[in-house]
C-alpha cells in the first residue's frame, strides 16, 4: 500500500484514567473509531495533503489506518505538554518527504511545531544533500532549505494543554493520517 493522500489532526483528552484519556484525544482528533497503526516518517511520493474535514469524512468506523503520531500524556496538575507533527515536502513531487513526530513538556505550541518542522526539513535536507549548519537556528536554516530550491514547503499542526488541576490524565496527540484514495 502506497498512500495517495494524507490529512493532519490533532487532540485533546482529560480523564481518571489514562487510556481513557489517550481514546478522548483520538474521539477529539476524529479517528477515535478507527484501529490504529503507527509508523514511520515517511512522506510518499506524489501523496495529496487534505483537509481534516475532507479526511475524517473518508474514514469508516473500524478500519485500520496507517499514521504518524506523536503522543504526550500527564497526571502533574499544570504541566505543559505538547504533541507535534512536521512536514517537509520536496519541489520534485516524485521524490519523498518526511514527517516528523515530536513531544515535549513546557513548550509553547508555536516552539514545538518549529521544532517538528526543523526535524522533518533536517531528515529531507540530508537526503537531498542539501548542505547546512545544524547549529544554525530554525529560521536561517528554513530560508536555506527553501533558496535550495529542492524543499518547497514545510508545516506543522501541534496540540498543546495544562495537566488537570486535579491530576487527572491529560494527553495531547498530533496525528499524519494516511488515506488509500483521495
Amino acid at each position: 500500500m502506497i498512500p495517495k493522500a494524507v490529512f493532519f489532526t490533532k487532540g485533546m483528552g482529560v480523564h481518571r484514567d489514562k487510556l481513557q484519556s489517550f481514546e478522548l484525544a483520538l474521539r477529539d482528533a476524529g479517528i477515535g473509531m478507527c484501529n490504529i497503526v503507527t509508523v514511520s516518517s515517511i512522506l510518499p511520493p506524489n501523496c495529496k495533503i487534505i483537509s481534516r474535514k475532507k479526511g475524517i469524512e473518508k474514514l469508516r468506523p473500524g478500519e485500520i489506518i496507517y499514521c504518524v503520531m506523536s503522543r504526550n500524556q500527564t497526571n502533574e496538575p499544570y504541566r505543559k505538554i505538547s504533541a507535534s507533527i512536521g512536514v517537509a515536502i520536496p519541489k520534485d513531487r516524485n521524490a519523498y518527504g518526511y514527517i516528523s513526530e515530536y513531544h515535549s513538556f513546557g513548550e509553547r505550541c508555536k516552539t514545538a511545531g518549529d521544532y517538528a518542522e526543523d526535524l522533518a526539513a533536517t531528515m529531507l535536507a540530508t537526503t537531498l544533500g542539501i548542505d547546512f549548519d545544524p547549529d544554525k537556528a530554525w529560521d536561517e536554516r528554513k530560508q536555506l532549505f527553501r533558496m535550495s530550491g529542492k524543499i518547497v514547503k514545510t508545516r506543522s499542526i501541534t496540540q498543546t494543554a495544562i495537566g488537570d488541576k486535579d491530576g487527572r490524565w491529560t494527553t495531547v496527540i498530533a496525528a499524519a493520517v494516511f488515506l488509500e484514495e483521495v
